[in-house]
């Protein structure tokens, strides 16, 4: 039998996602509660690797179980055993050809950055900071330019290792909320450290470094070394994940995450 898991974490306490040998990882420890409930291993694919100090609200995991449990089990019992962290939302059984990464259409992410003279403190780790004043219309029409299909490479960490820079955008949006700013990204799949270093850019855009049509140089560049620092990822949120209607899961295949509004006042 084949379940789907909906996750939600505060990656502050991980080394990312993926697995470590010193187990530090947000998969080992989703697996090992997993397996207290499986009396047995349990290997889990998610829907896209998280990196450290990343957040979700809304990830999306898939494992083999070969014990009949009720699906409760694997929500209220795998919580019994999981970190303050990390929690399951909700969990479905779905067809043994669903694959939590392969099966989706799109990921949905949300960057929450302060924008003030000083640092926060009761949510540190869970939004980013700039102390400079931005320019929201300048990121705005920025933004703009990131949406279609392009060359990324500007905007990829030097050991990714996807096979194809490029990636299809489909929303890049920059928001004000509350006191704080909002970047908000779609598209069929994302490249290493890619919605990071766009904030990056937008930041430098924002604060009035750079032209916004400086996002269009970069494209036609390839060079990341020209590129924006990569940003913080203390406010990063894998925060949606889009599957084919149909398949028995939540939102009818449109998997969304809370939106924590209180981070934004």
């Amino acid at each position: 039998m084949r379940i789907a898991l909906g996750l939600e974490y505060d990656g502050s306490a991980f080394c990312g996602w993926q697995t470590q040998p010193n187990g530090g990882a947000i998969q080992d420890v989703v697996e090992r509660a997993l397996s207290m409930i499986e009396q047995a291993p349990v290997r889990v694919q998610c829907a896209g690797r998280t990196d450290t100090g990343v957040h979700a609200s809304s990830q999306v995991v898939h494992f083999d179980s070969g014990v009949k449990r009720p699906i409760t089990a694997w929500v209220r019992g795998v919580n019994a055993h999981l970190p303050d962290q990390v929690v399951v939302r909700w969990a479905r059984e779905v067809a043994e050809d669903f694959h939590a990464r392969f099966s989706a259409t799109a990921r949905h992410y949300r960057y929450v950055l302060l924008s003030r003279d000083v640092r926060p403190a009761a949510a540190s780790g869970r939004i980013g900071w700039t102390h400079w004043p931005l320019d929201l219309d300048a990121m705005q029409s920025a933004a703009a330019l990131l949406v279609g299909e392009h060359d990324f490479s500007s905007f990829r960490a030097a050991e990714c290792q996807a096979a194809t820079p490029v990636r299809t955008l489909t929303q890049a949006r920059v928001i004000r909320a509350g006191g704080c700013i909002v970047f908000e990204f779609s598209a069929n799949a994302f490249l290493h450290h890619m919605v990071r270093n766009m904030v990056g850019a937008l930041v430098q855009i924002g604060r009035g470094a750079r032209e916004p049509n400086w996002i269009t140089e970069l494209f036609e560049a390839r060079n990341r070394a020209l590129a924006a620092p990569t940003f913080s990822p203390c406010g990063l949120y894998l925060c949606g994940i889009d599957y084919p209607p149909g398949l028995g899961l939540p939102g009818d295949g449109r998997v969304r995450g809370e939106t924590f509004e209180g981070l934004l006042t």
